[in-house]
């Protein structure tokens, strides 16, 4: 009998996972094992299911999925992660490779680009888009180039930026991303900073305005 290859979903969204578990079980060598709608129970399950691959979201119920792959990737190196994502992959996908993401794909892609990611990155390949790839190679050649102003933004900082985009007051950032209120104010600090905004109202209002332009039309 064939080993299928054990692989856990994590997104937010139940219907993401249901759609996902769907197509992957299809194949003869694929086995979803499980799937999570948080870092909590990703990381919970990932130690006791010991799955080969994990499909993750940029944006999770309790945080970052950017911080859950440099957890998985520090605690089980074996395991391989591939970013599903609606976030623009130009400012995601060095992000995610950066934490140790073999693969990214945006959600709006083909059905069967997500299998395509999974065999490559099995084969101990990496996935990416040809844009993602072209964009890495004029870095490469070019050099880092200046960055766009919310692609100076560090991890952490843009996790800030997106949650207060999604409407989240600055008390609730700081209890999603385990970490002090003071810190979130930093964070803000240096967001104003680089964006060259004057007060947390604006900032506000720059980041929901930027959330907005990030989901699909």
């Amino acid at each position: 009998m064939q080993t299928k290859t054990k692989i856990l979903l994590v997104d937010d969204h139940p219907l993401v996972r249901e759609w996902l578990t769907n197509l992957i079980n299809e194949e003869p060598d694929f086995e979803v094992c499980g799937n999570a709608g948080n870092s909590r129970e990703a990381l919970g399950l990932i130690a006791t299911l010991l799955p080969r691959i994990v499909v993750v979201d940029i944006s999770l119920e309790d945080g970052s999925g950017l911080e859950l792959i440099k957890d998985v990737k520090a605690a089980y190196t074996k395991v391989d992660l591939i970013v599903l994502s609606m976030h623009d992959e130009t400012l995601y996908a060095e992000r995610a490779m950066r934490a140790g993401a073999a693969g990214y794909i945006m959600k709006r892609e083909v059905t069967e680009k997500v299998l395509d990611a999974i065999r490559t990155v099995l084969q101990g390949g990496l996935y990416f888009s040809n844009a993602v790839n072209a964009m890495l190679a004029q870095k490469l050649v070019q050099g880092t180039g200046e960055p766009t102003a919310i692609g100076s933004l560090s991890d952490r900082e843009l996790e800030v930026f997106q949650l207060l985009g999604r409407g989240h007051s600055t008390r609730q950032v700081s209890e999603q991303m385990n970490v002090s209120f003071k810190t979130v104010h930093v964070y803000c600090a240096r967001i104003k900073e680089k964006l060259n905004l004057t007060s947390i109202n604006e900032l506000v209002f720059h980041a929901v305005r930027w959330h907005e332009s990030q989901q699909p039309r």
